[in-house]
């Protein structure tokens, strides 16, 4: 299994890092991406990658586009020079007018100024959008042609799924939330696109799925959301396994 989209690099680990990548390792995850949320944060994932062998991304949230660097290349660039390897894409950037951390403008010219750093250098994108859906796709549309990503933790309906899909040809990140009780609007919306279209991901510690809900999420969950899309697609879950996990080593790489 690969997970996606995780925060290995997260203080909720300090105590117990290694032992949790163990469980990811026992429960058949191949790999993780470590996602960063802001400068500092990336570095911080950067450096937990390279400590453990697991891919990572470099980014800024929207909830901390207020405080993002001036140059947000140089800042990028200078993370990329010191490290032994690059990153695997570049995210999570996005928009949230969920919580309204940072201003609606300051969220959209920093996600610009990523999507521009993404054509740049050729890298996938890894997007956050909470609430600001009509938006988020203005953005996409005028500055996002051609550009290859994933909706990170995605949980709307069939008609965004359909046109995130088809218009931009992004993956859909399904997480934890896909298990939930009252998801079915969702489930409806994975079913509609189809398996080609679905990387699987935790977002952890965040969002652990159904029979974990409550907990701390680990990578070692996503095998949670791996079974909940085989009985959505009535196959085996090895088959939803290989098929997300080659979904996402093409967007990512090998």
């Amino acid at each position: 299994m690969f997970d996606t989209h995780a925060h290995i690099h997260d203080p909720a680990f300090d105590d117990d890092r290694e032992a949790m990548l163990g469980r990811a390792n026992e429960a058949g995850v191949t790999r993780i991406i470590t996602i960063g949320t802001d400068v500092p944060d990336s570095a911080r994932a950067q450096a937990a990658a390279l400590r453990y062998g697991l891919d990572y991304a470099i980014g800024i949230h929207p909830h901390e586009a207020e405080s993002a660097p001036g140059d947000i290349a140089a800042a990028f660039d200078g993370l990329v020079a010191t490290a032994e390897r690059p990153p695997r894409a570049i995210g999570e950037m996005g928009l949230d007018y969920y919580y309204d951390h940072s201003p609606r403008d300051v969220q959209r010219t920093v996600l610009v100024s990523q999507l521009d750093y993404v054509r740049e250098h050729d890298l996938p994108a890894i997007f956050h959008q909470r609430d600001a859906f009509d938006d988020f796709v203005a953005v996409l549309r005028e500055h996002g042609a051609g550009l290859r990503g994933v909706v990170h933790c995605f949980t709307g309906n069939t008609e965004h799924a359909k046109l995130l899909t088809s218009e931009f040809g992004l993956k859909l990140g399904i997480g934890g939330v896909a298990t939930f009780k009252n998801a079915a609007a969702l489930r409806d919306a994975i079913v509609a696109v189809g398996l080609d279209h679905v990387i699987l991901e935790t977002d952890c510690p965040y969002l652990a799925p159904i029979p974990y809900r409550g907990k701390r999420n680990e990578p070692a969950f996503v095998a949670a959301t791996a079974a909940t899309l085989a009985t959505l697609f009535s196959i085996p879950a090895a088959e939803i396994v290989a098929r997300t996990t080659a979904n996402a080593t093409d967007l990512f790489g090998s």
